[in-house]
């Protein structure tokens, strides 16, 4: 069965789609969320819950240690596997997810760049730490004009990624992407269906969310986040929500407060999902969640 790809911002409705979809077609459910990978995180990133993982088969949640590097190119290498191994079994694949990095390389190919050694991932860190934003692109712009030239020069991540590049291969990231491989599934053998609701629409349904967070056990992951010693660093802190809730338990910041700068951050955080999915899945099949899951499934062929 051919393959569908639900891309879409957080709190869109994407994992309900993704659900229904099995359901009625007998398809197994693949992550392709950056954050839904790490095995410390279920309520505070959205993972599916035990339950819904007893309704339909999931594959790629929760099997990455929280220490643990995850990058696009290994998500792009286990993806592969996976939907080689649905669709063996007379299965529909239905990859789901808000990373627009990963369906674009999926659907568009990805460069193979070595991994960033540990030592020079430490040292961009630091230098974010210590320089921030501006030290990066400035040194990007005299030593790799023609990457930096390609980036959102706003999106720190990108940015230090780029440097890394640099600093550990000698090629910029651009001349790596030259070179990028042909895609593991082109557009035209899935379908591609992004969820667009109004902003408003996704601003409710995030606050709800996040609030009702705190009481499932958002609070009790992120105290034995803090307990375990884990570094603010690591690719795994970038979970939204996290922050916020070790002030509060560091007894800086109010239930309300965390509440309030929580759900401000996944605003922002959608509102960068959507930009990308604007800019970037204009070949895809929209869908707005607003009009009701039974009309968005409909919308969805067998």
């Amino acid at each position: 069965m051919t393959p569908v790809l639900i891309a879409g911002p957080t709190a869109s409705g994407k994992s309900a789609l993704a659900m229904a979809v099995a359901a009625r077609d007998g398809g197994v459910i693949v992550n392709a969320d950056a954050l839904q990978v790490y095995a410390c995180w279920q309520v505070l990133t959205a993972r599916p819950t035990d339950a819904e993982t007893a309704q339909a088969p999931h594959r790629l949640y929760g099997h990455v240690g929280a220490r643990v590097p995850y990058s696009t190119g290994r998500w792009l290498r286990e993806v592969a596997a996976e939907i080689a191994a649905i669709e063996d079994a007379g299965q529909r694949p239905i990859i789901v997810g808000g990373t627009g990095l990963n369906f674009t390389a999926l659907t568009d190919g990805l460069a193979d760049i070595p991994e960033t050694p540990p030592e020079i991932r430490a040292e961009g860190n630091a230098l974010m730490a210590r320089h921030g934003l501006a030290w990066f692109v400035e040194h990007l712009r005299i030593t790799d004009p023609e990457s930096l030239s390609r980036l959102d020069q706003n999106n720190p991540m990108r940015v230090q990624r780029a440097w890394e590049v640099l600093q550990a291969t000698g090629r910029g990231i651009a001349a790596w992407h030259s070179n990028t491989p042909p895609p593991i599934l082109p557009l035209t053998d899935c379908v591609p269906i992004a969820l667009t609701p109004r902003p408003e629409w996704l601003n409710a349904r995030i606050a709800q969310r996040f609030a009702a967070m705190l009481d499932q056990g958002a609070v009790e992951e992120v105290r034995r986040w803090i307990e375990a010693g884990h570094d603010s660093a690591l690719p795994a802190a970038k979970a939204i929500g996290r922050a916020e809730i070790t002030d509060w338990l560091n007894g800086h910041l109010t239930r309300e407060e965390v509440i309030e700068r929580g759900s401000i951050a996944t605003r922002q955080y959608a509102k960068r999902q959507r930009t990308w999915i604007r800019n970037r899945f204009q070949a895809w099949q929209t869908l707005s969640p607003e009009d009701g899951l039974d009309a968005a499934l409909a919308r969805v062929p067998r």
